[in-house]
């Protein structure tokens, strides 16, 4: 029985794709005994294939729900200066996903020739990720590069925020399907329909990802309150000093993390997106937890 081991780069209609140790590419069935689990292979995924089909997914470190994939080392989050305008809750939501699933996110504003961004990107510098630009025509791109160097990475972002037009510049010979913001609509349409891996010139692997439209809770993994702030980094150089060791870093006398609020060291856009996650964890119950809670 030939085994080989690999990483799948790319999945469509049932179908993996995988890239073999030896360099070899092979297209891949499932078996069934991963539905039967509940289990599913994941791009990014290191699986082994038997006869042509994935018999066998390794452990992984982390996975993400939406987009789906696995053994993510950074998340590059695709934001657009405008058109979309910037969604600051659903951004941090996904900054909470990646922080508590031990992916680095960093962030990179597209269309400032039509908007300025700055005052989005002050605030995410400010709470401790690194901030890039893309410009129309840009070449250079030495600073984000250098940041994927060496690891799996995933580009994620509402439609129409530039993703593929980003990758486009990073790997020319992608020629990756782009499109214009509906004026109708106000949103993009999605050119990317799969996650796909591809190879940057610098060696590193960067995962496109279909774009969103909208964000539901539930395609994401649940934090439990008191793993909130935790996900929150601008937090960490205060929650030590709250009067109470149970405190929530919302309403509580005597909290370090709403002093350094008022002292204006941590954004008011960042804390009102942890009160609201905050809140809708909160309204979680047990059994859910249970069933659908996921956990490092």
């Amino acid at each position: 029985m030939e085994q080989q081991t690999g990483m799948i780069r790319k999945a469509i209609s049932g179908f993996y794709y995988v890239r073999t140790e030896s360099g070899e590419d092979l297209e891949c069935g499932a078996k069934g005994i991963f539905r039967k689990e509940g289990r599913s292979p994941l791009v990014g995924d290191r699986v082994l294939v038997e006869n042509g089909v994935v018999a066998d997914i390794l452990p992984r470190k982390n996975e993400i729900l939406r987009p789906p994939a696995a053994n993510l080392d950074v998340a590059v989050m695709v934001v657009a200066a405008t058109e979309p305008v910037p969604n600051l809750f659903v951004l941090d939501k996904l900054i909470t996903v990646c922080e508590y699933k031990m992916i680095e996110p960093l962030l990179v504003f597209t269309k400032n020739d039509l908007a300025d961004s700055a005052e989005y990107q002050a605030i995410y510098q400010n709470a401790g990720f690194s901030v890039f630009t893309s410009e129309p025509g840009q070449k250079d791109y030495t600073g984000l590069l250098q940041k994927l160097t060496g690891k799996l990475s995933i580009f994620i972002g509402n439609s129409g925020v530039g993703k593929s037009t980003l990758m486009n510049a990073l790997i020319p010979e992608l020629s990756l399907e782009t499109a214009h913001i509906s004026q109708k609509l106000g949103r993009g349409r999605h050119t990317t329909r799969h996650v796909e891996i591809y190879e940057l010139p610098n060696g590193g692997l960067v995962a496109d990802s279909p774009g969103f439209s909208t964000v539901e809770i539930e395609k994401y993994d649940r934090i439990r309150k008191e793993e909130l702030a935790g996900c929150f980094r601008e937090f960490a150089p205060y929650v030590d000093d709250c009067q109470f060791p149970d405190c929530s870093h919302r309403v509580e006398k005597g909290c370090a993390v709403l002093s350094a609020l008022k002292e204006g060291k941590i954004s008011q856009s960042r804390h009102q997106s942890y009160c609201t996650l905050y809140e809708e964890a909160m309204q979680q119950k047990e059994w859910e937890w249970k069933e659908g809670g996921k956990h490092r």
